[in-house]
């Protein structure tokens, strides 16, 4: 028993409880996966709407309630039981989102089981956030346009390794109350483009807040019970 306890401390591995350490069973296919993703502060013109200081740009979907997903280290992990949480600002047009996203670890869970949560574009456009290093991607693996496109390769972090989401979003166009365009995304997952002027032909992919799809919306994040952090969430408008 002094043995094993020697095995995992000595090497610098905590026991699974701990959902931001990896534990002796994780092996990871290459150290590039062990390596957070290079953050990018925000530009000139960025709206900010996460600094690691502050959460009054966000509220509940209610658009009134305040949010208390908790503070740590300058990032903000959400919690079983809170509730999606909501940019009070809203968008339109076309801009670029970047957000940076760390995965719990939990190896007992699979499928959706495993540091599930989302980003969705104008609250009803689902980029995936999700354990699935390692995998074959689908339709609702990590950083897949969720239920609509999977990404074209599998561009993952070891979890509990800093990861980041460059998205273009550009609104669906309508003419006289008719849809002309469908919304679009590009998509860059830890700087690999895995999604380019993708189109999404529906108005709401699964469990976004829905509404009219001709109106600005917020940038949602989804609480689906797992404690998925975030920090570095910018919004920078384009033409």
């Amino acid at each position: 028993m002094r043995a094993l306890a020697c095995l995992f401390l000595c090497s610098g591995f905590v026991t699974a409880a701990d959902p931001w350490k990896l534990d002796a069973s994780f092996t990871a296919a290459k150290p590039a996966d062990l390596q957070d993703a290079a953050t990018t502060p925000p530009p000139a013109g960025a709206i900010v709407l996460f600094d690691g200081k502050s959460l009054d740009a966000w509220t509940k979907k209610d658009g009134k309630t305040a949010i208390t997903w908790k503070l740590i280290d300058g990032a903000m992990e959400g919690f079983k039981g809170h509730g999606d949480i909501i940019s009070k600002q809203k968008f339109d047009g076309r801009f670029q989102l970047h957000l940076e996203f760390r995965i719990p670890y939990e190896p007992t869970g699979s499928g959706q089981g495993r540091g599930n949560s989302g980003v969705y574009l104008q609250g009803r456009y689902e980029v995936q956030i999700l354990d699935s290093y390692g995998l074959k991607s689908g339709k609702n693996d990590c950083a897949a346009i969720y239920d609509i496109h999977p990404p074209k390769v599998n561009a993952c972090k070891a979890p509990t390794v800093w990861q980041s989401y460059d998205i273009v979003f550009t609104a669906p166009r309508y003419e006289n109350g008719k849809k002309t365009e469908p919304a679009r995304m590009t998509v860059y997952h830890n700087g690999t483009l895995v999604h380019e002027n993708a189109p999404i032909p529906v108005d709401n992919t699964r469990a976004g807040m829905g509404g009219d799809p001709a109106k600005p919306g917020p940038i949602l994040l989804q609480d689906h019970g797992h404690p998925v952090q975030y920090r570095n969430i910018w919004v920078l408008p384009q033409k």
